[in-house]
């Protein structure tokens, strides 16, 4: 998978906000209007600077146009139009790179995220926490194809990377700059962002939030998702436990298989001796030479893998996005 690597620096510079609200958009032209008046109000008592961006992953309604208009009226509203849809992880790591905030809050632009909530995330910022995650507690989605898949997603990523949060499907959350920015996204890994950040040492809590029920459009995520959370968990424990070392997991079972067929060819030449069994009619010879054939193999592998590994980490990678145009951006 590509990893996309952030163009911002997160260095504090003058005149950079305090505060920066990522929202990515897809096909939500009835409810931007409203989102944005909602965060504006949220953030009205906030005594910092702010920017509000908004990254348009393709949309094919008339979402590029009112945020047009958003922008034009509003300076502190910054807006990233794809050339064509690339997904949330793609969108997520643009508002990365185009932000410029101390601290980042990704919300959904769907309305069903509570924009209150987000001083509750600054205050626990401000308390040294380097990731706050939202916890919908009292979640407003279909119980059997959204809230029970997502319950035992959670419950197995918690016990699988150790990282002892409730609720990582919520979009809504809060990351110190700096952190953020040394985070590298991988595929479809966006939900995975509190683990990725736990590897390098950040201090991670989370807060109930409000959760609203869709009041617009559809979801774009059904239950096929769980499978999708279930597949990308097992490359986020391989790259967290042996990115580094991909030869332990490869090598470790070429050495099994190796192994086993050692014990398979005693089994074959001990009946050969005792019963006099055909070695060449005996199941168990062919077992042996196919495990000896997948012991080669994986040890092959284990090599390559190492390979790829120290290439991926040398190389420079590109972001997985092509901008068509940005709004109210200082820079490209």
């Amino acid at each position: 998978m590509a990893a996309v690597k952030t163009k911002n620096t997160g260095r504090k510079k003058p005149g950079n906000p305090y505060l920066s609200v990522l929202l990515p958009v897809y096909n939500e032209e009835e409810s931007l209007d409203l989102q944005y008046k909602a965060v504006i109000n949220a953030l009205a008592g906030l005594k910092k600077s702010f920017e509000i961006i908004f990254v348009n992953d393709g949309s094919t309604d008339r979402s590029a146009g009112i945020l047009r208009s958003i922008a034009a009226a509003d300076k502190r509203v910054k807006v990233v139009n794809f050339r064509r849809n690339f997904g949330q992880t793609a969108a997520m790591a643009a508002g990365i790179d185009y932000s410029s905030g101390e601290v980042l809050v990704f919300m959904d632009s769907d309305l069903q995220n509570e924009p209150g909530d987000i001083m509750k995330l600054l205050d626990k910022i401000e308390e040294g926490y380097d990731v706050v995650s939202g916890w919908r507690k009292n979640r407003q989605d279909k119980l059997i194809s959204r809230k029970i898949p997502s319950r035992i997603a959670n419950r197995l990523i918690s016990r699988v990377t150790g990282v002892p949060l409730h609720d990582l499907g919520c979009s809504l959350k809060a990351y110190r700059g700096d952190v953020l920015r040394q985070v590298n996204l991988y595929g479809e890994m966006h939900r995975f962002i509190p683990v990725h950040a736990s590897w390098i040492g950040a201090r991670i809590t989370e807060v109930p939030v409000g959760h609203h029920a869709r009041q617009f459009g559809q979801s774009k995520y059904g239950i096929k998702r769980t499978f999708k959370v279930l597949l990308d968990l097992v490359t986020v424990k391989f790259m967290g436990s042996y990115s580094t070392k991909p030869i332990y997991v490869f090598g470790g079972t070429g050495f099994i298989a190796l192994l086993l067929a050692c014990v398979s060819g005693v089994a074959v030449i001990a009946m050969k001796i005792i019963n006099n069994t055909d070695m060449t009619g005996n199941p168990f010879f062919m077992l042996t030479i196919l495990l000896i054939i997948m012991g080669i193999l994986f040890l092959q592998m284990g090599i390559l893998a190492e390979i790829m590994i120290r290439t991926y980490h040398e190389s420079q990678k590109m972001p997985p996005y092509k901008v068509k145009e940005t709004l109210n951006m200082d820079r490209k």
